[in-house]
This record gives structure tokens, sequence and C-alpha cells, in this order.
């Protein structure tokens, strides 16, 4: 018989950890050490939990790179303590802290659980129990001994998705987050239905990994009809930028004028790195497959493939980082590191 699971929630901030003052109406930060008193179907739950809670919880709209960093290093220090980690974070930004912790966390044997709400825990129809225990549920289960999730995910709704593969979709509905291009790893309904064929393999063999550097000298640009010379030639001209998510229309098309086509040429001869995302929902790039996407693959622009922008923006802070080098910053963009773009 193996021992229960051992499973550390910390709480970033966001709606989940709000409780109501029903005589006053007003939201007041949850006490989580208390956590057991507010949900006691927690009990029922065959693992043992601990909290910890950020020093100052901090709305997601706050969230940034030092912040990724203290998730990271809560969950660094106490990585063999642990069997399982569930964060709780604010909707808003919860796809990119997801996507960022995903290339922080390398070699994961563990699972590492985002999870949030859109009404608090103590209001009348909140979906913060619900998805709390749950994914404290699926972060406990194991199979001999050993956790059968090895990934950063978000569970929201009924759904356990890939971290990576999120984006938020709906700022009022409690279906909030879909993964485009990349089905739910778990689906939870009477019984939890696993899709394991779908779960990220680490390296076994190799010892996990935290990774903490994250430059931030990058921009999103999304293209629109009517852009101008002079504002693409401003942002591009940015001292100390490094990389660029151009996000383009459909399978990655973009002007063919000439001096849009000029300014990225020149952009990638002076070093900067250019990675071309789809505006669209769902769907990857494909650069050649149209004439207007033809000239961007020839001048260096990397493809983000299937990727989503907040995974795009955040592997981009990792890879600068890191010091990727320049002449295989192309290939290793272009290469699934935890299953952010398809294979």
């Amino acid at each position: 018989m193996h021992p229960k699971a051992r499973i550390l929630l910390l709480y970033t901030g966001g709606t989940i950890g709000m409780s109501k003052d029903f005589e006053t109406g007003a939201l007041k930060t949850f006490n989580f050490n208390k956590l057991l008193q507010k949900i006691p179907e927690l009990k029922q739950l065959d693992c043992v939990i601990e909290t910890h809670s950020f020093d100052e919880p901090i709305d997601s709209s706050n969230m940034d790179p030092e912040q990724w960093r203290n998730i990271a290093t809560v969950i660094e220090q106490n990585y063999l303590s642990f069997d399982g980690f569930v964060v709780l974070h604010g909707s808003d930004t919860m796809s990119y802290s997801a996507s960022a912790l995903s290339f922080m966390l390398e070699n994961l044997s563990k699972p590492v659980i985002f999870t949030g709400s859109q009404l608090p825990i103590g209001d009348l129809r909140t979906d913060a129990k619900e998805n709390l225990i749950t994914a404290i549920q699926i972060a406990s289960l194991s199979e001999n001994g050993k956790p059968i999730i090895t990934e950063v995910c978000l569970y929201f709704e009924y759904k356990l998705y890939r971290g990576n593969r999120t984006t938020k979709i709906n700022a009022e509905h409690f279906k909030a987050f879909t993964s485009p291009n990349y089905p739910e790893l778990v689906a939870s309904g009477v019984h939890l239905k696993c899709n394991s064929e779908l779960f990220f393999q680490p390296k076994t063999n190799q010892s996990f990994q935290v990774y903490k550097t994250m430059d931030t000298n990058v921009v999103i640009i999304k293209m629109f009809p009517g852009m101008s010379q002079a504002v693409l030639s401003a942002i591009l001209a940015i001292p100390n930028l490094k990389g660029v998510i151009l996000e383009t229309y459909g399978s990655g098309n973009a002007p063919t004028q000439d001096w849009f086509l000029e300014l990225i040429k020149k952009a990638i001869l002076d070093g900067l790195h250019i990675v071309n995302v789809t505006q669209c929902s769902g769907g990857s790039v494909n650069m050649g497959q149209y004439e207007t996407s033809t000239v961007l693959k020839e001048i260096g622009v990397i493809s983000g493939k299937d990727i989503t922008t907040e995974a795009a923006i955040t592997k981009l802070m990792y890879l600068l980082g890191q010091n990727t080098c320049s002449k295989n910053f192309k290939s290793i963009f272009e290469t699934s590191l935890r299953g952010e773009i398809a294979l």
C-alpha cells in the first residue's frame, strides 16, 4: 500500500482566493490555513494537502517574470517533499504563467497544475470548489507509486489541458479556457477520463532543473490592415529589443509590400529573432503555402507552427534568457521542448 500523495497548494492571488463578507458584500483575501474548514469535501480526497501563500497575493494582471520566478522557487524548494503542486492563480494571465513555468521547469516528474475560478471561493454559485477539488485530485493520481501527470497543466471547468497549449477565451463564462490545437488530457465527469496517450513524457534519465532567467526584451506585434511603415519601423527600432512575436493572418500570411519585407529582413540581419504565429484562434502557420508568406520563410522568419501566442512569447523569453546561440535559435524554437507545438 502506497502512502498518501502529498500535495502543495500554492496561492498566488486571483479571484479563487477571495471570500465574501456577507454583511458588507466586500471581497477579502481568503485564509488558506483554514481551507479544510471552508471546503470540508477536501477531507474525502486520498491525499495530504499543505498550503503556501504569497506574502502579498497579486492580481494576475500584475503577473510578471519575477512572480514566475517566485512560483518556480517554491516548487524547487519543495520538490522532494511533495508529489504534486496546485497553483492557484488569477485567470487573466494564467495561460501565460502556465506556459512560462512549463519552460522554466525542465524534466518534471510530478504534476504542476494551475487553476482558478471566475467567482470567489465564498460565492454561492462559485466554480472555485470544483476547480480546486478536481485539480488536487488529478495532481494526486499515481500508478505504481509514481505520479501519472508529469508536466505543467491548467485545469478549468471539467477539463485538464497542457498548460502551454491554452488560451483564455471568455471573461464571463465558467468555461473560460480552451486548448485550440491539442485535446484535453483529462475530462472530469462522473469519472476522470485520462487520455494518457496525450501526456507529455519527460526524459526520465535526466534530473529536474529550474531555469529562472527570462529576458523581457521582446514584443508582440499584431498585424492589421493599414499598419504603417512608421509604426512598424518604430517598434523594430526599440533599444535592446531581441525578439518579436509577429501575429499574422491565417496560415502565416503578411503584406508583400517592399517596405514591410525590407524592414523585416533588415531586422533579422541585425540579429532580431522574429517568430510568425497566426492570429486565428486555432490552426497553424504554414509559411510557403501562399505567396504572401513565402518571402517571410526565405528571409529567415521563424515558424511558430501551431503554438499559442502565450506560449510563443514565454518561449522567446526563456530561450533568450538561456543565451541560446543565434545560429541554432530558429531550429530550437521550431522544436517542441515541452509539447507546446506539434511534432
